[in-house]
């Protein structure tokens, strides 16, 4: 099990730009070729990776999938984290989302009060709509500094409830009669407290729990209520 992990942690470090040789690969695990051919087979048999001769390629989504996986057989995610991209973890909140039955749309951008605004994810499933801020912390947070952080998600998602509907966006969540937008703040690593200001922390590896739990949860938590009265 550790040999494989070894083989995820360098796959994820050596893929950050693109394709790597399956010599780089193996002298940076530290493991034997025929381990390495071995383990790279398994992967592909998998879907998470393509091998290519030499070559090992490794797509943007499975990157997202080796980074779980890696995590899953002990990795520490801290380490994992630093060879994860913005756009990469985003990535990782949506596909968490959206196999928990949930329509996405990233970078959601939106005007509110004269003011310009953006929530990195939104996902819907009736009747909630969750406004996710990603944040890629490596280190711990001072709770007034999350206080802050919480606010400001608070204010995004209650600014998106007014704002709708808006050209460009294309959610379902307004041909409801009703939905519940609840601000989260989601963190690639685990962070104490859980709540700030009613509003969740959840480490992205525990979304799928949280995300399973929140309708019976949703009326503890920030949320903004709005009737969409054109039905």
């Amino acid at each position: 099990m550790s040999i494989e992990r070894n083989l995820l942690i360098s796959l994820l470090k050596l893929t950050q730009n693109g394709a790597v040789g399956q010599e780089l690969l193996k002298n940076d695990a530290k493991l034997p070729l025929s381990a390495t051919s071995f383990l790279l087979h398994k992967l592909q048999k998998e879907n998470l990776v393509k091998v290519n001769g030499c070559v090992v390629l490794l797509e943007r989504d499975n990157r997202i999938r080796i980074a779980v996986k890696a995590v899953e057989l002990g990795a520490d995610l801290e380490h994992i984290s630093q060879f994860l991209g913005w756009q990469e973890f985003e990535a990782m909140a949506a596909m968490a989302l959206e196999l928990n039955g949930y329509a996405t749309q990233k970078n959601v951008r939106f005007k509110h009060v004269g003011k310009r605004w953006e929530i990195d994810v939104v996902g819907c499933r009736k009747p909630i709509v969750l406004c996710v801020d990603c944040k890629h912390w490596h280190h711990s947070i001072v709770p007034s500094t999350l206080s802050k952080m919480a606010q400001a998600q608070s204010q995004r998602a209650e600014g998106f409830s007014k704002s709708l509907p808006i050209k460009n966006i294309e959610l379902p969540c307004t041909e409801w009669s009703r939905a519940k937008f609840v601000p989260v703040i989601l963190s690639l690593v685990p962070f104490n407290p859980k709540y700030s200001n009613g509003i969740p922390v959840v480490p992205v590896l525990q979304i799928q729990d949280f995300v399973s739990q929140l309708p019976l949860n949703v009326e503890s938590l920030r949320n903004f209520t709005r009737e969409f009265s054109h039905l």
